[in-house]
């Protein structure tokens, strides 16, 4: 049985850009910089850390792209519905993100599911969302105990059966 996510390591093109905006949205969500230098960020709290690095000079030529290997996008559980919200006005106002979507329901992806999604200023996709009660493992869920079980399509629309 996990106990969450330790850590997260991220390694960014553009460090003058991405590492303050990491450290602001971390402390924003209550976390503290452990480390901090020109090329590294880590901040720590709410049982995890986050970790940002420029990447190396020889490294950095290719741009984030959620479509290829590797990760497509990592998603932040908040304990309400308002942390959500008010994660979305400090993001959209005070940070440098490209926002892909404003707070909105996605019950077709969970019972209760309310989430925003925005970019970094390198365009690595970050979600915040809430999920109410047990989630999927709860009485609405597909995995509770009247559930309709695993989906096999995911999607747009969500989780389907097509």
């Amino acid at each position: 049985d996990l106990n969450g996510i330790a850590h997260i390591q991220l390694t960014v093109n553009d460090g003058k850009r991405c590492l303050p905006f990491w450290e602001k949205l971390c402390h924003f969500m209550d976390m503290k910089t452990l480390i901090r230098n020109e090329n590294t960020v880590y901040c720590i709290g709410s049982r995890t850390g986050i970790l940002v690095r420029t990447a190396a000079d020889k490294k950095n030529q290719k741009t984030f792209d959620q479509d290829t290997i590797g990760l497509h996008h990592f998603c932040f559980r908040a304990r309400s519905r308002e942390d959500v919200d008010s994660i979305y006005e400090f993001v959209n106002t005070n940070l440098e993100a490209h926002i892909v979507h404003p707070p909105e329901d996605g019950s077709h992806f969970a019972p209760g599911y309310y989430s925003v999604l925005f970019e970094d200023p390198d365009g690595i996709r970050v979600e915040i969302n809430y999920v109410p009660g047990q989630g999927h493992f709860g009485n609405e869920g597909r995995l509770g105990p009247q559930g309709q079980g695993p989906a096999n399509n995911y999607g747009e629309d969500g989780l389907t059966d097509r």
